[in-house]
C-alpha cells in the first residue's frame, strides 16, 4: 500500500483596513479558505492587515513558509494605500500574465469593475502567489478560473512533469 501524498500547503492574505480594524467583516478570506480545504490544501498562515505598508511584512512572513499558495484579497485598486501589487511584484521570480488575464476577463462578464484590478500572478521559489480583488464576488470568479489549473501549477512548482 503506498503512502498518501502530503497535503499541500497554503497562505491567506486580506488587505483590508476596515476589517483588520474589526469595522467590516471579511468574507473574502473564509470564502479562499474553504475553497482551499475542500481542494485538499492545509492553510499554514491566514492574516488580515490594514491596506498600506503592512501587506509587505505579511507577505514576507507568510512566504517564509513556503507554502504552495498564497492567494491575497484586496488592495489591487487604484485607492492611495492599495498597494498590495507593488508589494508582491518585487517578491515575485516570475510571473503568470495569463493567469490574470483569465481573472479579469471571468469578472468582466460580471462588472466593468474588473477591468482596473492591478493584481499580479506569479511565483516566489517554489509557492504560487495570486492577488484577487477585495469583494466576495471577484474572489468567486478568481478561484473558478483557479480551480482547474491550480494542482497543475503546484506540481510544476514542485518539480513533477504531468505534460
Amino acid at each position: 500500500m503506498s503512502t498518501p501524498s502530503p497535503r499541500r500547503t497554503a497562505g491567506v492574505l486580506i488587505a483590508s483596513t476596515r476589517a483588520a480594524a474589526g469595522t467590516y467583516q471579511d468574507e473574502c478570506g473564509p470564502l479562499i479558505a474553504d475553497w482551499l480545504y475542500a481542494l485538499g490544501y492545509d492553510i499554514v498562515l491566514a492574516e488580515v492587515v490594514p491596506d498600506g505598508a503592512e501587506v509587505g511584512a505579511s507577505l514576507q512572513r507568510i512566504l517564509a513558509l513556503e507554502p504552495s499558495v498564497l492567494l491575497t484579497s484586496g488592495g489591487t485598486g487604484l485607492s492611495p494605500d492599495d498597494v498590495t501589487p507593488e508589494s508582491t511584484e518585487p517578491l515575485l521570480d516570475r510571473h503568470v500574465p495569463g493567469v490574470m488575464e483569465a481573472i479579469r476577463a471571468k469578472g468582466l462578464a460580471s462588472t466593468p469593475m474588473a477591468a482596473i484590478s492591478r493584481g499580479f500572478a506569479g511565483t516566489a521559489g517554489r509557492t504560487f502567489v495570486v492577488n484577487l480583488p477585495g469583494s466576495p464576488g471577484a474572489v468567486a470568479d478568481g478561484l473558478a478560473v483557479l480551480e482547474p489549473i491550480i494542482g497543475h501549477i503546484c506540481g510544476q512548482l514542485e518539480g513533477k512533469r504531468e505534460h
